[in-house]
């Protein structure tokens, strides 16, 4: 499998990356009492974990040169320094503060069973099977959206930004725009963040762990479509899967 085939294979995952419900939350469509039930499965599912998963990633690489790449990522998520801002679960749990839920739910959050399934395959992919499906999981996979040609390709369109005040969080939920501000900075980096994540995938991931890599890649994709059709049904939106996709709120990783 040469570079492009691989490059092609990925994004092929990415673009996949999308779900109809989606389009009712954008439209703030979640009952405001099962709110909770969204944000705790994320946080419990795959947010809470991102910088030990990127962590494996790191602990596998002998490479010195995507060690360092992953290690500025792994610095990123867990503290926030290099955007100024806090580690990444710190800041999902000021968006849930924020929308006056209580953050101690987040401590004791019992999965549905595909959320379950899917947060088990992250650990799996990213602890047994080496540094190039850790990476391509956490910081392609998770940190992604399905606007990645965007960063790739001259003349492709990227995600499509919100004004604070348009985010479903503030317009329908009543999250107070200071919270999004905070958040809005840490993920402010996702231009440098997605340049190292393909950097390391096309430049540094050798021939042999490519097919790996998207074997893993595309587990892990229908594991995410198969919670998300529960978490869909569980929070009351199965009437909404005609509505057409909304991309671009969504809260990555």
């Amino acid at each position: 499998m040469n570079r492009n085939e691989f490059k092609e294979g990925l994004l092929r995952v990415m673009e996949r990356k999308v779900h109809w419900s989606e389009a009712a939350f954008a439209a703030g469509q979640v009952p405001r009492d099962r709110l909770h039930i969204l944000l705790e499965q994320e946080y419990a599912s795959h947010v809470r974990d991102l910088a030990l998963l990127i962590g494996n990633a790191y602990v596998q690489c002998p490479a010195e040169k995507a060690r360092k790449l992953i290690a500025q990522e792994l610095y990123e998520q867990e503290t926030g320094g290099l955007s100024g801002s806090e580690g990444n679960a710190e800041l999902f749990m000021r968006l849930v503060s924020g929308l006056g839920l209580s953050t101690d739910r987040l401590r004791h959050v019992t999965l549905l069973p595909e959320a379950a399934v899917f947060h088990e395959l992250l650990h799996e992919a990213c602890s047994r099977h080496g540094w190039e499906v850790a990476a391509a999981v956490t910081m392609v996979f998770l940190e992604g959206n399905a606007y990645a040609r965007a960063g790739l390709e001259p003349g492709v369109d990227d995600v499509p930004r919100l004004r604070p005040a348009d985010h479903p969080l503030v317009r329908f939920y009543g999250l107070r725009l200071q919270c999004l501000a905070q958040a809005r900075v840490h993920h402010g980096r996702d231009r440098a963040q997605r340049k190292a994540a393909w950097h390391l995938m096309l430049d540094l991931v050798g021939e042999g762990a490519r097919s790996q890599v998207l074997h893993w890649m595309g587990q892990v994709l229908h594991a995410w479509l198969r919670y998300r059709d529960a978490l869909a049904e569980k929070i009351g939106l199965q009437s909404f899967k005609t509505l057409p996709i909304a991309r671009g709120w969504g809260h990555s990783a």
